[in-house]
């Protein structure tokens, strides 16, 4: 049964990243496109006799070809640890079924995996930042989703325990509290990274900004609405037309039977 849940949220996660990629092709590479622009304005002509440094993969491959790979191979991997994840809270959060179960990993994945780090790391066009500090920008953001999760894994243990003292209701604002609480502090701790121009145009990178956030939203969402009507296949298998034809000569059989061995009337 795990391998089948794993398989179709890695399907899951497959269409998810196609939706995702024609998300960030309408609302993201524009926003690209003008960073680059601006960038490349910016940049300081080539000297006598330098030529311009050649591109290796072409802008139309990358907002193409390379996008959709990008997004497919992401999707296909955070479809696995989806289902994997599923697998573990089911019947654990609540007595609901899988698509519930679905709809909870989903928010709380988005939340963890996306928003919090964006929140203190958000994502940055061209033109925006030092390339010498990528590394560390990108260790960072990475810090920061593994803090973000692991805030997660407590606050839902910390909700299953409380959750027969106060109820349900109270166990999830607790959980939530807490979540809050720890993520805040990690914020607080973790340095602070502000490599914005000042003449980068305020408009531009909000735009970008809300794009990258809005990708995530696409693919999240996607994976909780999709997985869990597969998965509530697996765990509930509608009974096979032989097995239900068996089931019924049986109890024709049965009836016959009971019939024969009454007494008769009179």
């Amino acid at each position: 049964m795990m391998r089948r849940l794993l398989v179709f949220g890695m399907l899951a996660g497959f269409f998810a990243g196609l939706l995702a990629f024609g998300f960030a092709s309408i609302t993201g590479e524009p926003q690209v496109d003008a960073s680059i622009a601006i960038e490349e304005a910016s940049a300081p002509p080539p000297a006598p006799g330098e030529h311009a440094e050649e591109e290796v993969v072409s802008r139309s491959t990358q907002k193409g070809l390379g996008l959709a790979v990008a997004t497919g191979v992401y999707g296909i991997a955070i479809g696995g640890l989806f289902a994997i994840a599923c697998a573990v809270a089911y019947g654990r959060i609540g007595t609901g079924g899988m698509r519930p179960t679905a709809a909870v990993v989903a928010v709380t994945g988005f939340v963890a995996v996306a928003v919090v780090p964006f929140l203190k790391y958000p994502a940055n066009p061209p033109a925006v930042g030092n390339p010498d500090t990528i590394d560390r920008r990108t260790g960072l953001y990475v810090v920061m989703v593994l803090v973000a999760v692991l805030a997660a894994l407590i606050a839902a243990q910390v909700g299953r325990l409380v959750s027969a003292r106060l109820g349900t209701w109270n166990a999830a604002l607790a959980a939530a509290a807490v979540f809050a609480v720890l993520v805040t502090m990690a914020a607080v701790v973790m340095p602070v990274i502000n490599e914005v121009p000042a003449s980068f145009p305020a408009e531009l990178l909000w735009r970008f900004r809300l794009a990258s956030l809005g990708t995530q939203a696409v693919l999240w969402a996607t994976l909780g609405l999709v997985f869990g009507p597969l998965a509530h296949r697996v765990l509930s298998p509608a009974p096979a037309p032989a097995r239900q034809a068996g089931t019924l000569a049986r109890a024709d059989e049965t009836r016959a039977s009971s019939q024969a061995t009454a007494p008769s009337a009179g």
